[in-house]
């Protein structure tokens, strides 16, 4: 997705020099799309999660919930077998988790918090993307009424995987 967003920009600027070259010419300009809405169909792009699930997982669907009311948009896929689709992803066994989703460039696996997408969107770190392995209680689409679990969102690449931030600490099991 950064190489979209780099031949949006590229285009506007193509677009905004052969205008000024038309106005050097013919002594009028067409009328030009901002760089403001370049960039904000850029973020806009970058802000749109593909999901892809199972037809009988629940919690998905509660994590789908979470996302969209944390001001992302979403497209959900079912599928009966997501093996495939982590497999193109790049997502590791060992991190797998109900759900695999996809947003600005990066692959997410499990039920990672929304905060947690935004800033891996804007550091836009090089990995391969983020994971909540396993269904931690208390996780997004996971919240149980007084019950929740520690647990960490992992950063990954192919070859590892580093704390990328850690949630619900100092709650006992």
């Amino acid at each position: 997705m950064l190489l979209r967003t780099q031949v949006i920009v590229s285009r506007t600027a193509l677009i905004a020099l052969a205008s000024l070259l038309a106005v050097g010419c013919a002594g009028e300009a067409p009328p030009l799309a901002s760089p403001d809405a370049a960039t904000e169909a850029a973020v806009s792009q970058a802000r749109h999660i593909t999901v892809h699930k199972t037809p009988t997982c629940g919690c998905c669907g509660d994590w789908v919930e979470h996302v969209t009311a944390e001001g992302f948009s979403v497209t959900v896929h079912e599928h009966d077998d997501l093996t495939p689709i982590r497999q193109r992803l790049g997502i590791p066994f060992q991190l797998s988790s109900c759900h695999s989703a996809e947003v600005g460039g990066y692959a997410l696996e499990g039920h990672v918090p929304a905060s947690d997408i935004k800033r891996l969107l804007s550091e836009r770190p090089e990995a391969t993307g983020l994971s909540v392995s396993g269904m931690p209680a208390g996780s997004p689409g996971m919240e149980v009424e007084g019950y929740s679990q520690p647990y960490a969102t992992l950063l990954f690449d192919t070859d590892s995987a580093t704390v990328f931030a850690r949630h619900n600490e100092g709650v006992s099991e």
